[in-house]
């Protein structure tokens, strides 16, 4: 009985180590954790506008504003799909990584979430933001929203998470030292004024 658990041990343990070995298998392993390596944000956004009226394009009579709330729901990760075999460098126990760039995956600014403030929006005498101009403020700030996400925390945040994953996968099939590093490249598309 102590035989046969000692080989049943030993052959665990000589699987692990080949396992661990084939470039193949971790990478396989590493893509099918593809979905677990996504961060959600969601961004709180006022926005704002006015509306003036003038006479013949130069005397301005009065101000039309517009107050509303809204948020973006950003999901940005990282796709394992696009991990090369070249990427991942293995010696025995030792085992490097270097991972696709953070792009965002989703986002969404639901229609749903604004909401208009009645306090601080107010139509003027003979002047009032329209549901197009509504609409052209939304997607200001949409457009703001987009353009500003590469200086908010969630490239590092969404690195720090995968690497996190990873390590503990890795260490789980065997790999005691682990280096990861990340591509560098576009979050997301920025939309120039003109778009």
């Amino acid at each position: 009985m102590r035989w046969r658990s000692l080989f049943v041990l030993s052959l665990s343990a000589l699987l692990l180590i080949s396992c661990r070995q084939d470039k193949g298998y971790v990478v396989g392993k590493i893509k099918k954790a593809s979905k677990l390596s996504t961060t959600e944000f969601r961004i709180d956004k006022i926005v704002f506008g006015v509306k003036d009226k003038r006479l013949l394009w130069l005397v301005k009579l009065n101000d039309a504003q517009f107050l509303a709330y809204s948020k973006a729901i950003i999901k940005a990760g990282i796709d394992l799909e696009q991990l090369q075999e070249g990427d991942v460098r293995i010696e025995g126990s030792k085992i490097s990584l270097t991972l696709p760039a953070v792009q965002v995956i989703n986002f969404s600014y639901p229609a749903e979430s604004f909401k208009r403030d009645s306090l601080i929006s107010k139509n003027a005498f003979l002047n009032k933001v329209s549901l197009a101009d509504q609409e052209a403020f939304f997607q200001d700030a949409e457009t703001e929203i987009r353009n500003n996400l590469k200086y908010l925390d969630i490239v590092p945040t969404t690195e720090r998470k995968t690497a996190l994953m990873l390590e503990t996968m890795l260490r789980v099939l065997g790999y005691e030292e682990i280096y990861i590093e990340f591509k560098k490249g576009e979050l997301i598309k920025e939309i120039k004024p003109e778009e």
